[in-house]
């Protein structure tokens, strides 16, 4: 049976679970931007291109006449931008469509390795306390300027301004100094060694002179961000001045539907409305069944999905009530109603992707007893079991759907999940920034190739700490491997902290999921990262 076959035979049983485009979280601390008025396009854009956007999210003044399908592609979201400034947007699915806008002294590539972008060369002292980069010749940002080593240090500056939380990032703190050297280079000097710390320069470059950040995007990338029309479009259009001729973009136009109705998606598909939407549901693939006009890519989300506890809150205080509930999930249950059995479970902080600080033997740490279980909450003084509310956000159906799976599992354990739906700007500002809730099921994901990125929010003074996770033993874990340079030291100090979030429960570790994603076959190139991204320049028309 082929793969849509299966999930058709599991849709029936399944009648109205989905799954739909997994979420959140970067490593700032701070509120997230919401979505603005309609942007503006960059300076160097014409200037019938800077007046608001149509309802197709292409300039409704244009007069070209219309591209070839091949210039433009269409493609379905789950969810708006919640800012097109870089520094300070917080969820995985806007930081996915900006890594094509955006570049930083190095990128991450689809192997998972870091190479240069507007960083021709670097070099890192011995003690990874200096870090020392030439800039690429002839890099332009959107507006026509070049980039130099003074807006290289603008950038780094305005994240390490810890009095601006909105686009504070915490790795930032360890810079000693930043400095331009001349036009081409730029030295940054730690004040402790840090051998991780070029993952960290992944960091979007802006020019130094460009202050309305909020309303107009201006970076180095591929495509230039030409429209926005909130909870419309957005419309990514090909930079022709791009520094990287090899991998330039080979589709001109690139438009974004936000679409957050799950069951219109496969239809749109089927019409051509749309030609390409990740993350299919399993409704979705059944729906899509024997269609002989799209491609099915299939991959991994790298997201940790998980029923985030907030640690502050009773009773989740007590780590027994925490293991308890770990206990009582049955993840191969949820996998097999939901994936056919796919997906990867999970039991900390780390998702399979990132294999060097992956340990699956933590996995065997707590397994489904229910028995077990409720011993756990009688000794923690809960022999009749509570009730607590689950926040979930109500534009992702695979988080609704795991949520009425769980809630029957903690039920055979006397305990009552009661699920509150939340809208997704409501949740990041609620649930997210202001850490007022109980419990939610989200999946976080790393921003950088670094084990920092998926571990740092659980030190108990980090800003983006938003369970409330609160360890002696991690803390020392955590510092004592940020200190580290040996690699093999580093690595293993990284897996003691994963091991003790999994045996104190920060929280109720499930999966990652199995991602798949349609194309129309008038394209091809589709390319998954192991990172939360989304490279449109590997997308072109089929020959």
């Amino acid at each position: 049976m082929t793969t849509r076959g299966r999930f058709a035979a599991v849709c029936v049983m399944l009648a109205t679970l989905t799954v739909a485009l997994g979420a959140c979280t970067g490593n700032k601390t701070g509120d997230s931007s919401s979505g603005q008025s309609t942007a503006s396009a960059p300076a160097e854009t014409s200037a019938a291109a800077t007046t608001s956007t149509s309802e197709t999210g292409t300039d409704s003044t244009q007069t070209e006449t219309q591209s070839p399908v091949r210039d433009k592609i269409t493609i379905a979201i789950p969810q708006d931008l919640d800012s097109i400034d870089p520094h300070i947007a917080n969820a995985a699915g806007t930081r996915e469509i900006l890594f094509n806008v955006f570049e930083g002294l190095v990128k991450p590539d689809e192997n998972g390795d870091l190479v240069p972008a507007i960083a021709e060369q670097y070099e890192i002292s011995e003690d990874a306390t200096t870090y020392t980069f030439t800039l690429r010749e002839g890099v332009l940002f959107h507006d026509g300027t070049p980039v130099t080593a003074q807006d290289v240090v603008y950038s780094i500056e305005r994240c390490a301004d810890e009095s601006d939380a909105a686009t504070y990032v915490s790795a930032f703190s360890a810079i000693a100094s930043v400095t331009a050297a001349d036009d081409r280079t730029v030295e940054i000097v730690l004040n402790q060694p840090d051998s991780e710390f070029l993952a960290q320069l992944t960091t979007a470059v802006l020019p130094e002179s460009h202050t309305d950040t909020e309303r107009t995007a201006i970076g180095t990338g591929p495509y230039r961000l030409t429209g926005w029309t909130p909870q419309q479009n957005v419309t990514l259009t090909r930079f022709d001045d791009y520094w990287d001729t090899a991998h330039a973009a080979q589709i001109k136009d690139v438009v974004l539907k936000i679409d957050t109705d799950p069951n219109t998606v496969a239809m749109e598909l089927e019409s051509g409305a749309v030609d390409m939407f990740c993350r299919l549901t399993p409704d979705q693939m059944a729906q899509l069944e024997g269609n002989d006009k799209l491609d099915i890519y299939d991959g991994t989300m790298n997201l940790v999905v998980a029923v985030y506890l907030n640690n502050s809150h009773e009773p989740f205080r007590d780590v027994r009530v925490r293991q308890a509930l770990s206990m009582a999930v049955n993840k191969q249950e949820i996998m097999d109603f939901m994936f056919e059995g796919k997906g990867e479970p999970l039991a900390s902080s780390v998702y399979p992707a990132f294999a060097k600080y992956y340990d699956a033997s933590l996995n065997d740490v707590y397994t489904n007893d229910t028995e077990a279980a409720k011993a756990l909450l009688a000794e923690a003084g809960y022999p009749d079991g509570f009730t607590f509310s689950v926040t979930v956000p109500s534009n992702y159906d695979q988080y609704k759907d795991m949520s009425e799976i769980l809630r029957e599992q903690f039920a055979q354990i006397g305990v009552t999940m009661e699920i509150q739906l939340i809208e997704w700007n409501s949740w990041l500002s609620d649930v997210y920034t202001n850490r007022d809730y109980e419990a939610t099921i989200v999946g976080v994901d790393a921003s950088t190739l670094t084990a920092a990125a998926l571990l740092a929010r659980f030190s108990s003074d980090a800003g983006n700490n938003f369970v409330n996770f609160a360890s002696a033993d991690y803390d020392a874990a955590f510092a004592q491997a940020q200190a580290a340079i040996d690699d093999d030291e580093k690595t293993a100090l990284y897996k003691d902290c994963a091991r003790i979030l999994t045996e104190e429960a920060a929280s109720v570790y499930l999966m990652d999921m199995p991602s798949y994603t349609a194309l129309n076959k008038a394209f091809t190139g589709y390319v998954y990262y192991p990172l939360y991204v989304q490279d449109f320049t590997k997308l072109r028309a089929a020959e």
